[in-house]
């Protein structure tokens, strides 16, 4: 089985324009797909790539190349990591913010509604809180807020108070238990689609992905040598406007600071005024890829 085939492979290696003797992170390893390609195009240069999952790890071991190191962290702590290697500055930092399809196709994580398997969706599944525990814990308010925001579910309120009611009878233990018990709220003919957006919400709230992405985009702005590019390959709407907010404000939210004489404070340029997004062939291909944006800065 192959692992994953990165989205906008190509592209987003290109957008790097990597210097054979340059230092460059992958914070998202996953299948290993673009640290193969960034390692391979490295002479003297070195590539320190993060995934904060076990599976990840085991891939890791099939990249046989003196510049490759894999970092096994939450990307997070992208500075603290790349500072016990001795790293201050970087050239290019790539970011693939999609749950590989490997992730996804392994029922044990739970990060699928199309298997029956625990509710679990952690990315370190070592650590962490579950999101079997979520929706134990939770009261109507939380989910309420986390289906709302991050999943973008339209009956977010009515769901919520389903789940509450429905898990004081029996708690939920399979991802089958879970999605009979809300069976009420699905709307009929559009049962993947509801279903995606409430596993999208659990997922982010399990591995808090909005904190730890601007977390890493602080950190990665800081870390980036002038000139350096930063590539964020993102799959819906929530990820896209924190990573298009930063590049061109500097900030997640309101407006670009400037200083006395009217200068934008910020540190990131963006290279592309759109962002690139697959081609009819890659669509055809890969029908997971048709959600994804790519953006590209540099460092001022």
């Amino acid at each position: 089985m192959e692992y994953h085939r990165p989205v906008l492979f190509e592209e987003s290696v290109d957008a790097l324009a990597i210097k054979p003797d340059g230092v460059y992170v992958d914070v998202t390893f996953g299948g290993g797909g673009h640290s193969s390609l960034i390692a391979s195009k490295l002479t003297d240069g070195k590539l320190y790539s993060f995934d904060q999952d076990r599976d990840a790890e085991e891939q890791s071991k099939k990249i046989d190349s003196p510049a490759f190191q894999f970092v096994r962290a939450n990307f997070r702590d992208l500075k603290k990591y790349l500072r016990l290697y001795g790293v201050k500055q970087v050239d290019g930092i790539l970011a693939d913010l999609g749950v590989s399809s490997h992730q996804f196709n392994v029922p044990e994580r739970g990060f699928s509604t199309r298997f029956e398997g625990p509710l679990d969706m952690r990315m370190n599944a070592e650590a962490g809180t579950t999101a079997e525990e979520v929706l134990e814990t939770y009261s109507e308010e939380q989910l309420h807020r986390i289906f709302g925001i991050y999943g973008e579910v339209k009956n977010a309120r009515t769901l919520a108070r389903t789940i509450v009611e429905k898990r004081a009878r029996k708690p939920f233990e399979t991802i089958g238990e879970f999605k009979q018990a809300i069976s009420s709220c699905t709307p009929k003919g559009k049962e993947n689609k509801y279903l995606a957006q409430v596993f999208q919400a659990l997922r982010i709230e399990v591995n808090d992905e909005m904190k730890a992405l601007e977390e890493m985009l602080e950190q990665a702005a800081e870390v980036l040598k002038p000139g350096g590019r930063l590539v964020v390959i993102s799959y819906h709407s929530l990820e896209d406007r924190l990573v298009k907010n930063f590049i061109a404000k500097g900030k997640f939210f309101g407006e670009v600071e400037k200083d006395l004489f009217g200068n934008e404070k910020k540190p990131l340029d963006a290279v592309n005024r759109k962002p690139i997004v697959p081609s009819e062939q890659e669509l055809l291909e890969n029908s997971r890829s048709r959600s994804a944006k790519l953006r590209i800065a540099e460092k001022r």
